[in-house]
């Protein structure tokens, strides 16, 4: 018999799928319209080109929510395979870099180079790595440092995410790997959760320390060998 919890997120998830179909068609309707008062002259026009580009801001946050909530219930049984963590985490900073300089943040990786394979599905946990420089990046809207280290263990990979930015609260802590709990207007909630949930599917833990005004760690333990 199949887990309740898994019927209900793979209804939930072809549920909001079906949803973000007729979005795109909302929201390239809503483009052609915005071209036909591209230069509004009267003031109703501008009125009028000023509401369509408010329901296109609506239509492509809730976009944003669908594919969040699709990433969130739709964790598909993974394709572990020996992945080498350093090249991993170019393919992520070659990525992430761009937007990093946009942003006055510098990426410092302190990564040793004998690091073992780690069983990974590597596009997946890509994804729960890139959860966590976004959340550090909106935490230092002013600049700032992250700094990425790994050690090992006998049997475990610990991975330190640790940003300058400004700090979670002890209660928000308590809530910050909980769906839909966000601290950043217009936020959907289940980027750090879906992390979470991608983290825990390859058999690892990750928790957060933090600080309010002196930054937060990420720790992530992956184990080095399959149970």
């Amino acid at each position: 018999m199949s887990d309740p919890y898994t019927e209900l997120a793979e209804l939930a998830g072809g549920f909001i799928h079906e949803i973000k179909n007729h979005l795109s068609t909302f929201g390239l309707n809503l483009q052609l319209l915005a071209e036909d008062f591209n230069d509004p002259q009267t003031q109703r026009e501008r009125r009028g080109f000023e509401r369509v580009q408010r329901l296109q801001n609506e239509c492509e946050r809730l976009v944003e929510v669908s594919n969040d909530f699709l990433r969130f219930s739709r964790i598909e049984e993974l394709n572990l395979q020996p992945c080498d963590l350093l090249l991993v985490f170019e393919e992520l900073i070659d990525f992430f870099g761009p937007m990093a300089r946009n942003s006055n943040i510098k990426v410092n990786r302190y990564l040793p180079s004998d690091l073992p394979p780690v069983y990974l599905d590597s596009e997946i946990f890509k994804q729960a790595l890139l959860n966590l420089l976004l959340n550090a990046e909106q935490a230092m809207p002013k600049g700032g440092e992250i700094t990425i280290q790994a050690t090992i263990s006998p049997e475990t990979l610990t991975l330190n995410l640790i940003d300058t930015g400004k700090g979670i609260s002890q209660e928000g802590l308590e809530k910050i790997f909980k769906p839909f709990y966000s601290t950043r207007p217009g936020g959907t909630g289940l980027g750090l959760p879906t992390t979470k949930k991608i983290i825990e599917a390859h058999g690892g833990t990750i928790e957060a320390q933090s600080e309010p005004g002196k930054g937060t760690k990420f720790s992530i333990r992956l184990p080095l060998k399959i149970s």
